[in-house]
């Protein structure tokens, strides 16, 4: 698969460092809730917390859904943090090559760990995912890292083993975090609080420390994917990323897959986070059942990747791939609105995970096939910043649609947003694996 032998001992440590990545990045996700009581108590209602709990508890009645709707408000800044920041650095490791790049975002999400670690206020905590969310550019950086050492007629492949280090971390990730969260340090030693240390530190820490492995396997097993003469020495560094840039790329392939992935991964992510309120609405599902969705997902995605994408996208190709990926997520959304039964349910969540797990490799592949060599970071770089800006709005939209108009109307309305990227995804360009298309 790879362009040379050598580049596949290079690819495991490419893929090794996305998993500790996304365990690091995801280990936060099932501690919101308890997050939310811990800052509203300890800030006495005073501060930005005090200040919004009240305006969220007007918009969703009080209790759970504030706390989510809170885990939503901190995902979307972290998101609209990896929008902005994602394509800069991805420029820049197209210009100074992916190793010093990776090694400078990985230091930096490290330190966004200590700050969560010691952030005894609630202000520190926004701090912390602020710094996170800049620092985000790393998978982007490692993702074009996979197109320089896999050939374009095998490029499908290597996105598709970045889809399965994805789903071992969000499977592990989480898990960890809920285990980690039992340990409270100041049980132990209360003085602990006066530096800043919290009942949440032990998953920040722990965190922190996978992200510092994570840098020392980077700066000795890593060597350098870009050769020096496929750099960008030309363009100038990229500036923050907007809306018009996202979907103004050159290339006309890279602009209709951004577009694509954008409003498929909106409706997607809004999904993700109504899932559980459905599952309690339907099913009156506990927190634990509601774990074992995503764990189920997140296995079937796995094994989508790892297995389906892989033998098949060689022979289909991805353009056909990522079609039958979002009719997949048509149909799902549509089955799921109409779910009373587990067994539906859960021939639901089967169906959303083949769509998740066709279409994100089979983009990402098409991205990388319709860029040259010099510029693979900076695209793949807005083609996460569509990701990241879709995680921004797509869990606010949904949950509003959710609570004002029911989970048939939601459902029912994500099913038929997915038309469009679907429509519009017929019109892609078949990428040509052996010569650079034309613009």
């Amino acid at each position: 698969m790879s362009k040379e032998p050598s580049n596949k001992k290079n690819l495991g440590v490419i893929l090794l460092t996305l998993f500790l990545d996304l365990v690091g990045f995801s280990i936060i996700f099932p501690l919101f809730p308890g997050m939310l009581d811990y800052y509203f108590t300890a800030s006495g209602q005073s501060g930005i917390l005090g200040w919004a709990i009240p305006i969220l508890d007007g918009l969703t009645g009080g209790g759970h859904y504030t706390a989510v709707l809170f885990g939503g408000i901190l995902g979307s800044l972290y998101s609209l943090m990896q929008f902005a920041f994602s394509p800069i650095w991805g420029r820049q490791s197209d210009r100074m090559g992916r190793k010093a790049i990776l090694k400078i975002t990985i230091l930096g999400t490290a330190l966004s760990y200590m700050v969560w670690a010691l952030s005894g206020s609630f202000e520190l905590l926004v701090l912390g995912r602020i710094l996170a969310g800049i620092m985000a550019g790393n998978i982007s950086v490692a993702t074009a890292a996979v197109a320089d050492m896999t050939s374009k007629k095998d490029r499908g492949k290597g996105m598709a083993l970045v889809g399965v280090a994805f789903g071992l971390g969000f499977i592990l990730g989480p898990a960890l975090g809920a285990l980690l969260s039992l340990v409270n340090p100041l049980d132990f030693v209360p003085e602990l609080e006066s530096i800043g240390l919290n009942p949440f530190s032990v998953p920040a820490l722990v965190a922190l420390i996978l992200t510092l492995l994570n840098y020392v396997w980077v700066r000795t097993r890593f060597n350098e994917s870009l050769n020096p003469e496929n750099r960008d020495l030309s363009s100038s560094p990229s500036s923050l990323t907007s809306v018009t840039k996202l979907l103004s790329a050159e290339h006309s392939g890279i602009r209709q897959v951004n577009w694509v992935y954008l409003i498929f991964l909106a409706a997607f992510s809004g999904m993700e986070f109504t899932l559980t309120f459905f599952a309690v609405e339907r099913f009156s599902y506990t927190p634990a059942q509601n774990g074992y969705i995503f764990i189920y997902v997140g296995f079937i995605l796995i094994i989508v990747q790892g297995g389906i994408v892989r033998q098949l996208t060689p022979k289909v190709g991805e353009k056909r791939m990522a079609i039958l990926g979002l009719l997949c997520g048509v149909l799902a959304f549509l089955l799921l609105s109409n779910s009373n039964t587990q067994l539906l349910f859960y021939g639901s969540l089967t169906l959303l995970a083949f769509a998740g797990g066709l279409v994100n490799p089979s983009l990402t592949s098409l991205v990388s096939l319709y860029s040259d060599d010099e510029r693979q970071g900076y695209h793949l770089g807005l083609f996460r910043s569509a990701g990241s800006l879709a995680r921004a709005i797509g869990p606010l939209i949904a949950a509003g649609i959710y609570w004002y108009f029911g989970s048939n109307t939601a459902y029912l309305f994500a099913g038929f947003v997915i038309l469009i990227p679907l429509f519009r995804s017929l019109m892609l360009p078949i990428p040509n694996k052996e010569d650079e298309i034309p613009i």
